[in-house]
């Protein structure tokens, strides 16, 4: 999901921060705020959800 976020966002992106972590946590945060987080789900995140979400802000 990271690459597919960098490509579809490559014009508007100027810093891409990845934090390896552990026990299956991933999110997305965009300008501080955070957008998608597995560790609150508790699911994997849906490509074109968490694109819709970065998209409506």
């Amino acid at each position: 999901m990271t690459e597919r976020l960098i490509e579809e966002f490559e014009s508007d992106i100027e810093d891409v921060t990845i934090i390896p972590s552990s026990g299956g946590v991933f999110e997305v945060m965009v300008d501080d705020d955070l957008v998608y987080s597995k560790k609150a789900t508790g699911r994997h995140a849906e490509f074109d959800k968490v694109l819709r979400t970065i998209r409506d802000r």
